[in-house]
């Protein structure tokens, strides 16, 4: 039993420090066993850019955002793929930070008589982040003892301090100056379904999710309702559209989407169509409506109340009325069905309907593997990407090309050059999405667009802050636990340097 008025007790605790000892690359190393929270196995990672090269990407660990950093390429080792032995270190020094080393050794009490200083260290390792040797410890004949706070201010120095991480407002900029020319346009969204082009008014759509591992089946339900699905705690019925306009029934894919409609009243149903296409901004003198004999005799046109004519004509795009959608007998018997089922939730479920404060809408992209998001209300358009872009002679350098929309010139960056990402082959599920940034619209080449997701404030978090350019354009991220997935939110003004904003908005005109 320890006696606080033994001195020799007291020797004995001030004279034994706790080490973990690990290898990562060649070496052996040690860190004080007091700022080491757990040892755990390496996580899976989302890709960050703009980050330091050090860091392999975040992890979720128990509902929090952890840094996973490569000790290997701190110290320029050669890169390795991680094994069963791997493990990540994780060291909490005022925020947690994964480290991945090759394999953990022990934990040793070591007398502080064994630790020596490192100037004597070997050029095999960076003598600036060790701040001591331990001989003769644990079977091996020297460790050294890393600083990770030095390393910490040495690989992570960029960051700004000042900035405040999800405190932005992301309200798009130059709505008041654009409601006359919104009043003559249509905004839609477009999707696929048996290679036919159909849209929604963007106001009707709730949001666009994927299809679910699980449909429950509806007895004695008509053939066009597939079922129902949970979507946030609540019943969502799901209707073929496919079949609701009597056509070739298919299996849903990853490219199918469910888009999520509600007309108003507080009322939603999926509609699963063949895959999301782009969202559309189209001049009312583009839109005509149905021929009353058309929707009247054949299939399905009862519920598309127009058809605009885009490319001169060589692109028809019909236009769902979503409200008829809902006075169907077979989608009313289905909405009635579930109201019954959930009422003992509707007090719950109208205050979520009407909570839109607690929830924030986001339009979610791809480039590569990593999922990216921006608010729905920053987004002007999305479009796709042409087979050729036009080069201005004398363009910024980080300009791709123009492209004309309806009359105006769109400058286009492509997004995976902006934020430091390897190039990719061209393809048919990029999309050009349009922001208004300060004033000047700007297209941007993403890989594709994914969905429309609602998420819950609580679960935007700040994103750690890696670097003074990444803590502005991607201060936030969705923590999506329950779906294992990590969104990463991205400030449109932030995408282009204001030096440079003066350069397009030369370009555009």
């Amino acid at each position: 039993m320890r006696d606080d008025s033994n001195p020799a007790d007291l020797a004995a605790d001030t004279d034994v420090r706790q080490f973990v000892t690990f290898v990562a690359g060649d070496e052996v190393f040690a860190v004080d066993m007091a700022p080491v929270q757990e040892i755990i196995r390496v996580p899976d990672v989302v890709r960050v850019p703009l980050a330091p090269a050090t860091l392999e990407g975040l992890a979720n660990l128990r509902g929090k955002v952890l840094p996973i950093i490569s000790l290997r390429r701190v110290f320029g080792y050669p890169e390795r793929a991680h094994d069963d032995a791997s493990r990540a270190v994780v060291i909490d020094l005022g925020q947690p930070l994964g480290f991945v080393v090759d394999r953990v050794a022990s934990v040793v009490g070591v007398d502080v008589r064994q630790i020596e200083d490192a100037s004597c260290i070997a050029a095999t390792a960076r003598s600036d982040l060790v701040s001591g040797l331990l001989k003769n410890v644990g079977g091996y004949a020297m460790i050294m003892v890393l600083d990770f706070e030095r390393l910490i201010a040495s690989e992570f120095a960029q960051v700004a301090a000042g900035v405040r991480a999800g405190g932005h407002s992301f309200a798009a900029a130059g709505h008041d100056t654009e409601e006359e020319t919104a009043s003559d346009e249509l905004q839609l969204v477009s999707f696929d379904v048996a290679a036919q082009e159909y849209a929604v008014a963007i106001e009707d759509v709730q949001e666009i999710v994927q299809m679910p591992d699980e449909v429950v089946q509806v007895p004695h339900a008509e053939a066009h309702v597939l079922g129902l699905m949970t979507l946030r705690q609540r019943l969502l019925p799901l209707v073929s559209l496919r079949r609701m306009f009597g056509l070739p029934a298919r299996a849903a894919d990853e490219q199918s989407r469910i888009v999520v409609v509600s007309p108003g009243a507080g009322r939603t149903v999926g509609v699963v169509m063949d895959s999301v296409n782009e969202v559309l901004r189209v001049a009312r003198t583009e839109v005509e409506p149905v021929p009353p004999l058309l929707a009247r005799d054949q299939a399905g046109m009862a519920d598309i109340a127009h058809i605009c004519r885009l490319d001169g004509g060589r692109r028809l795009v019909s236009i769902i009325d979503a409200a008829s959608l809902f006075h169907q007998p077979a989608v009313k018997d289905i909405l009635e069905s579930t109201d019954m089922m959930q009422a003992t939730d509707n007090d719950a479920d109208d205050a979520l309907d009407n909570g839109g404060d607690e929830e924030e809408q986001l339009v979610v992209f791809r480039l590569g593997q990593e999922e990216f998001g921006v608010p729905i209300d920053s987004v002007q358009e999305i479009v796709r990407v042409p087979e050729l872009l036009t080069h201005v002679p004398k363009a910024p350098a980080f300009v791709e090309g123009v492209i004309n929309l309806r009359g105006s010139v769109l400058p286009v960056i492509d997004l995976r050059r902006r934020l430091g990402l390897d190039a990719a082959a061209r393809s048919d599920r990029e999309r050009i999405m349009v922001f208004l940034i300060e004033r000047v619209c700007t297209g941007f080449i993403v890989d594709s667009v994914a969905e429309v997701l609602k998420v819950e404030r609580r679960a935007i978090e700040p994103a750690p802050r890696l670097s003074g350019e990444q803590s502005l354009l991607l201060a936030r991220m969705a923590n999506l636990e329950k779906q294992k997935r990590m969104v990463q939110l991205l400030d449109p003004r932030h995408l282009v340097a204001e030096g440079d904003l003066a350069r397009l908005s030369e370009l555009a005109d």
